[in-house]
This record gives structure tokens, sequence and C-alpha cells, in this order.
């Protein structure tokens, strides 16, 4: 069997998504599961680079701490459903999650950023509220050292069978290698050795996790939820994506975790072909095209799967909900350039260069009324206010349940900011004065108008997204209730 696989073409003729439906109509695109005789061949020809672990491989005491672990966060009320901005529209997640990784890194996905619940990390003092909080970011670190390792093994193996080549893999620096041979700089022998150690490198930065995003759903307890749209698939708990913000051609690893004893045994859900509709899968097929069928496979409990090299950027993956509920630990490789502390209190410390304290009378000055220099000011004290504070406490106090361990770098983030509200209000009041030239005077506060403008904006938005979050979260209570209430009326009816 041969599917066509040319990207760029697809990419210019496949219509956008509702056109795409429309010309379905009640048709669907082919997908196949492990039941279908052309299954393996299909996952070996366009998902090779999805490796899966079948929970018998993992170790028998890392299943049970982690589960063990998943089951504490939730006793301790640790997950919770995220508020997600998608083409200007508010969304509830029905997933509910926490971050636990690095200290003071964070993660950003839809336009929400999540902050990590550092797990245990040397030359940290982490208070966490519970001794079991503290063992179950114990864990889920020993999983992650668990899971870098086996990506390391299959990236390894991927090379060794030409699947990825050692170009792919290390770029630029075996190019370097291989030109400082040629020029005789070094030896061929000391550039293969060059390149094994560079290849190497490569592949554990790539796979060196610095956190994990954990995911819960009950579906029982869902209103509704989602149908796949493009095959048919039946109910999605996530819907078709690419991950966001990682580092480039990182490696994807996710351990799943589906409950015992709460499948139900009779179900009124359609039967779809192929996919057990109880039983929770992930879903992949290749981005941008329509010739290639979909894969569907099944997650048992304790399965883990990966996403090597650039699968997680040619394709999409899904997530399909079973009956039970179930857990997942997604590790990834986040990009923190913009994402960690140390990088937020360094542009911080590069806006407060520009202020000054008058030693004799301790007033507050400006440094300079260069127009680069105080548009570059007022930028990082929106980025300070809507990518770090607004979205610390947007989230409410999610983060006490776990640590305090933010609270402290938060307060000093709110210190710098009252700071550049100050420096803002020096430049209003430098504005007021006659004696700069007219021409760069209206230079410059034609700059600084325009990202006033836009903290105005992003204020005014805020506002209202706290107000819809509030609005949605006592419409989530009377859902839970209702649910409840029916749950309820069916036990009796069955007694």
């Amino acid at each position: 069997m041969i599917w066509r696989s040319s990207l760029t073409q697809l990419k210019a003729t496949l219509p956008n998504k509702k056109k795409l439906l429309e010309e379905l109509g009640k048709d669907r695109l082919p997908y196949m599961t492990p039941v279908d005789a052309d299954f393996h061949q299909l996952w070996k020809s366009r998902y090779s680079k999805l490796i899966f672990r079948k929970s018998d491989t993992v170790p028998e005491e890392l299943h049970q701490m982690v589960q063990e672990a998943f089951l504490t966060l939730r006793e301790h009320d640790c997950f919770f459903q995220d508020l997600v901005r998608i083409k200007g529209k508010d969304f509830v997640t029905p997933v509910s999650r926490i971050l636990i990784g690095n200290p003071g890194c964070t993660y950003k996905y839809l336009n929400t950023r999540l902050f990590t619940i550092p797990w245990p990390t040397e030359g940290y003092d982490i208070k966490y509220c519970s001794p079991q909080i503290h063992d179950a970011c114990k864990a889920l670190i020993r999983l992650n050292d668990y899971l870098h390792i086996e990506a390391v093994k299959a990236l390894q193996n991927l090379v060794e069978t030409k699947e990825i080549n050692n170009t792919t893999v290390i770029d630029g620096e075996q190019n370097f290698a291989t030109s400082l041979a040629e020029k005789g700089s070094v030896s061929k022998d000391e550039s293969s050795c060059c390149v094994q150690a560079d290849n190497y490198r490569c592949l554990k930065n790539r796979t060196s996790y610095n956190m994990t995003l954990l995911n819960y759903m009950d579906p029982l307890q869902m209103l509704y939820l989602k149908q796949e749209p493009y095959f048919g698939m039946g109910d999605m708990a996530v819907s078709w994506h690419h991950d966001e913000n990682l580092v480039e051609r990182s490696t994807v690893a996710v351990y799943s975790y589906s409950c015992e004893g709460s499948v139900m045994t009779e179900s009124d859900e359609q039967i779809l072909k192929g996919r057990d509709p109880a039983v929770w899968h992930v879903g992949l097929k290749v981005a941008w095209d329509i010739e290639t069928p979909g894969l569907a496979m099944p997650l048992h409990q304790g399965d883990c799967y990966l996403m090597l090299d650039d699968l997680n950027m040619t394709h999409q993956h899904c997530v399909l909900a079973g009956f039970s509920p179930r857990f997942s630990s997604t590790h990834r490789v986040a990009d923190c350039s913009r994402g960690a502390l140390e990088y937020i209190f360094g542009r911080c410390e590069l806006a407060l260069q520009n202020l000054q304290t008058d030693l004799d009378s301790m007033a507050l000055s400006l440094k300079s009324l260069e127009t680069a220099v105080i548009k570059q000011v007022e930028e990082i004290h929106n980025e300070v206010e809507f990518e770090w504070l607004r979205q610390f406490w947007f989230q409410g106090k999610r983060y006490l349940k776990c640590t305090d361990w933010w609270l402290k770098p938060i307060a000093k983030l709110e210190e710098f900011w009252r700071k550049m509200e100050i420096m803002t209000s020096l430049v209003l009041s430098e504005f007021r004065k006659e004696e700069r030239i007219e021409e760069q005077r209206t230079k410059t506060i034609r700059c600084f108008l325009l990202v006033l403008t836009e903290r105005q904006r992003l204020r005014k938005e805020w506002t209202a997204r706290a107000l819809r979050m509030e609005r949605r979260y006592f419409s989530l209570l009377i859902g839970l209730d209702i649910i409840k209430a029916a749950q309820k009326t069916a036990t009796n009816s069955r007694l």
C-alpha cells in the first residue's frame, strides 16, 4: 500500500478546516488501529518516529511510585482546568492539569502560562505543603530520568537504522567538525570523535526534559466532549494539535495511567469501527495530508510512548477518551529562553538601569529620555505585567496547594513592576516640560502612547477574562451538581 506524502503540495492545495469538513459531509477519512491488517505497515512507513513501550517493559517499582503520585496529587486537589484563549475566545479545558519541573520554569500554551511546581532539585530550598506531595514530585523526577534514558536509546536506534541521519541530529555541529578536518585543523580521526561527542550531546539535550505536564480527566464527569471531526474516532479529551513552545526537534515522552475498576461494563455509546470507545487512545495524523490514513493507538495502564525528532512538527496528535478516569505525564524539553525567572529578572534589571536616585534628596529620575530607551522600558513593563504577574494571579492560589515557592519571586517581580510604574509617571512628567525639542518630543510621545494604548487594551481584556472565568466557574459547579444528581438517580433506579 502506498500513500502520497508531498507536504508542500498539500499545504498549498488543502482546503481550510471548515471547507474540508463541508466537503467531507457525513464521510470521514480512513484511520487504522492494531486490529487492521495494514496497521503495522502504516506505522512503520508514515509514523515510524512514534515509539511505543508496553507497560511490562517499565520497572514495576516505577509504576507503583508514579501511580501513587498521581493519586496523591488528585487527593490533594492539585489538578485544575485551564482557561485558554483560542482566536480571541476563552475556553475551559476539559482536561485538568498541573505542571511539575525545574524551579523557576514556566510553560505557555494557548495564551496561558503555567508555573512549575518545582520537583526536588539540589541547591533549591523547596517547602512542600505535605510529605506526600514531596514524594509525588520525587516520583515524577524518577520517571523523568527513566524516560530521558529511553528517549536517548530510541534516538540512537533511529540514527543507526537511518530513519534520521547524523546531519539531522547535530546539524551544523557535524559540518563544523568536517570542515575543520578538511582544512587540516584536526585529523579525520579527531573529527570523527568530535562528531560522536557532539552527536551524543545533541541527543542528550533534545531529551533532557525540564518539566512534565500532568493531565487528568474523568470522562463520566464531563457534560460534553467534542467529537473527532476528520476520521470519526469518537470522543476527544484533547483536540488535534502540535505541542507548543518546545526546543526544536526535541522528544516528547508520555506515560499513561487509566484507573482500574471504573470502566463501564455496558455502554450506550456507538461502537466505532476499529476503536474500542471504552479504551483511551492517542490519535496521530500527518499534518496537511488528506491522503495518509490516521493512526489510533490504544493506551493501557502503564503504557508509554515517545514522539521523536520532528514528529511533533510534521504530524499532529490528539487524545481520544475512553470510559475510565486517566492520568498522563507528558515530559517535554520546553523552550524557556523567554519563560524562566532568570530571563524575566534580567529584563527587569535592564529596564531599571534607566532609573536613578539622587543621593541628597532621594528623588527618582530617568537617566535617558531617548525614544528607543523609553520604548524598551515600557515594553518590558508590559511583559512583566501581562506575561507574568497577571498570568500568575489569574490562576488564583492553585500553586499554594503544593508549595509556596513562587511567592518570593513573584513578590520580587511585583516590586520591579511598581518601580516601572513610577518610571511611566516620570516620562509623563517630562512630557509636560517645554524645554525639549518639539520634533524629538513628538516622536517620543507617539512611541510612548502606542505602548500605553496596548497596556490599557490588555488591562481591559484581562479584567473581562477574570469576569468570564468567575462565571464559568459557577457554571461548572452547577454542571457538576447536575451530573452527581443524575448519577444518584441512576444508582437508585438500579437498586
